[in-house]
This record gives structure tokens, C-alpha cells and sequence, in this order.
């Protein structure tokens, strides 16, 4: 049966078309796609500490994936709007820790890809364009045609487009389907991708939790864990919150050969907006158990001042790396202006 999908002229594209639409031009960092903090109504505000950004050396860059989303480039063709991403599959060394180093599968130059953010019913393009090494493929959840799926393996070299209209409102995912499919998420090709309901949720600190494991010596279990790529990094660098801040956490379970895992929060209980796809929360907890590509909305505020971690109650996970923590600033040290939309 032929690929209709990989084999289209006007799909599958070849180094030179991919360059006239500027793919190469300066490199990932060229692709015009907009980084934001904040996004909540006109008008309204949230308290976002100002913390360091620090340059990483590698792919792995934890502080930068907490608040980046990448809400693409706005074009208009024939009287509708299209959101339009740019994403490269490459290969990357990352250092899980000072003695091991391992190599990954990275999309835009980082583990994990960008978060990449729409509106309901928007229409959504992403230019995909594989540079690493191996055929792969990008295959997003949420509703789609068949041709769309991003099942269909795209050769080293080659690029191709995906496009659809964002439904349904909720945390979605992104990852590479081509076989073995644990292997090529297990090396990095994963991502968040958040469709926003039509009216806005109240405004709140976003931050991003996406839980991973890495298996280097492919035994098929995993020897580290980590929150945003990198173990034990939020336990060395706590991410900085507001006391009484309303927090909204997109938490993501991509830990493969682990059948389910665990969200703990310390001294602490947040409303669960199961895969985002509700506005209003069914339960309130302090553990959530996830199976992998699970997800869901977390919200909270805390009382008190001090240090807190978070965690999967499994030990062993924390324990090699998947724990962190959140250092809430009391209001009266609040000195940095209110940021504003």
C-alpha cells in the first residue's frame, strides 16, 4: 500500500525546499517562535519571582522549560489564521550528572521539545524537519485526520508537515512514533502541547513538570529520573513561587519502562483538572498516581513560607533523581514589580 502521507510531493519536502522556508536560517534559534511567561486576561497580573535563566551547555536546561511556551508565528492564507511551528529532531550529549554523560534524540536543540501552546480551534501547522540520524515522526494527541496521525516514519534529511485544527482543549503531547516507540521517547523525542479552552483560566503562575527517565544501559529499566530533563536539578535549584500565588502546574508523565508513577506535593493539597479538559477540578489530593503520557492540570497556593518538595511517592524514583522543590517567598520579601498582560 502506498504512503500517501510521507510520499506527497507537497508534504514531503527536500533539503532545498526546506531551505527556502528558512528551517536552516540561524538555526533553531531563527525560527521566530515566541517565548511568553504569563498567559492570562487583559489586565490582569501575577507575581512570577525573577530568577535566573542560566546558559546551559547542553540540551538539558530545566529553568528555561518551567515557564517557556512557544506559541509559534501567526500567518494568514486565504482568510483563516494559522499557528505555525518549527520543529528539528537532532542528536545531543547531555550530562546527567558529573560522572555520566548520555546520548539523546532532541527536538529544537533540548530535552524536552518546547512546550508548544494554541487556542481551541485555532489551526495548527508544524514544519517537522529530521536531522537526527534515524527515521522518525511526530505524532501529536488530541483529534486529527488519519493522514495527520505522524505515524508514518520521515527519513534523516527529509521534512514534512503536519497540520490540524487544535482540538479538544486540554494537555496534550507530542512524541516520536516510529519503532521501537519506547526507545525513541525514552532518548528525548517528547513534548508538551496545551490547547487553552475558548475562556481563559483565572490567572495564575504557569509552570511546566514534565517527569522522564533514562535508561542508559538499555536494559529497558531506568537507572535516572528527572523533572524537565536534568536529575536532582529543582533539588539543587528550587523553583521559586509567591506565597498565596495561585500555581498552575502542567504535569506530564513520560517515564517509560515504568508502568505508573506518582505526583507527591509536601505540606500541601491541589485541585486536579484531569488532562486539562474541564474547568472545573474533580478531586482535591496531595498524590496523584499517572500512567505514562498522562497529564493534568495541578492547582495551589501556599500558605506558608519555607522550602517544600515534590516527588513520586515510589522512593527509588526520587532517589535517582526525580525530586525537587519549591521555595515559597513570603509576601512581605516581595520587592520585584507585579508583572503585567
Amino acid at each position: 500500500m502506498s504512503d500517501h502521507f510521507t510520499q506527497s510531493k507537497d508534504k514531503l519536502w527536500n533539503r532545498r525546499q526546506v531551505l527556502k522556508l528558512g528551517l536552516f536560517a540561524g538555526g533553531v534559534a531563527g525560527t521566530g517562535a515566541l517565548l511568553q511567561f504569563l498567559n492570562v486576561k487583559d489586565g490582569a497580573s501575577v507575581r512570577i519571582p525573577p530568577m535566573e535563566m542560566p546558559d546551559s551547555h547542553d540540551a538539558t536546561n530545566p529553568m528555561q522549560v518551567l515557564r517557556s511556551f512557544d506559541y509559534g508565528t501567526i500567518k494568514r492564507e486565504n482568510g483563516r489564521t494559522i499557528r505555525e511551528f518549527q520543529l528539528t529532531a537532532g542528536t545531543s550529549t547531555i550530562q546527567i550528572n558529573s560522572a555520566v554523560s548520555y546520548n539523546i534524540w532532541d527536538l529544537n536543540g533540548r530535552i524536552p521539545g518546547p512546550t508548544l501552546r494554541a487556542k481551541e480551534g485555532e489551526r495548527i501547522r508544524i514544519l517537522f524537519l529530521n536531522k537526527a540520524g534515524h527515521s522518525h515522526s511526530l505524532h501529536f494527541h488530541g483529534v486529527h485526520p488519519s493522514e495527520m496521525d505522524g505515524v508514518r516514519p520521515i527519513s534523516n534529511g527529509k521534512a514534512t508537515i503536519y497540520e490540524f485544527d487544535a482540538e479538544p482543549y486540554g494537555i496534550h503531547l507530542y512524541h516520536c512514533h516510529v519503532e521501537p516507540v519506547t526507545r525513541h521517547i525514552a532518548k528525548g523525542l517528547y513534548g508538551m502541547f496545551i490547547i487553552d479552552p475558548p475562556k481563559p483560566r483565572p490567572p495564575a503562575d504557569e509552570i511546566v513538570l514534565i517527569m522522564s527517565g533514562y535508561d542508559i544501559n538499555d536494559d529497558n529499566q531506568n537507572e535516572y529520573y528527572a523533572f524537565n530533563g536534568l536529575p536532582h536539578h529543582y533539588m539543587h535549584n528550587p523553583i521559586q513561587i509567591y506565597q498565596n500565588q495561585l500555581i498552575r502546574l502542567y504535569v506530564l508523565n513520560m517515564i517509560e519502562f515504568d508502568h505508573a508513577v506518582t505526583f507527591h506535593l509536601h505540606a500541601n493539597f491541589f485541585d486536579v483538572y484531569r488532562s486539562g479538559m474541564t474547568m472545573t477540578p474533580s478531586e482535591k489530593t496531595d498524590v496523584l498516581t499517572m500512567g505514562v503520557a498522562e497529564r493534568h492540570i495541578l492547582e495551589f497556593a501556599f500558605r506558608y513560607p519555607g522550602k517544600y518538595m515534590f516527588h513520586p511517592h515510589q522512593d527509588v524514583l526520587a532517589e535517582n533523581g526525580c525530586m525537587g522543590q519549591f521555595e515559597v517567598i513570603a509576601e512581605k520579601d516581595i520587592t520585584t514589580p507585579v508583572k503585567q498582560t
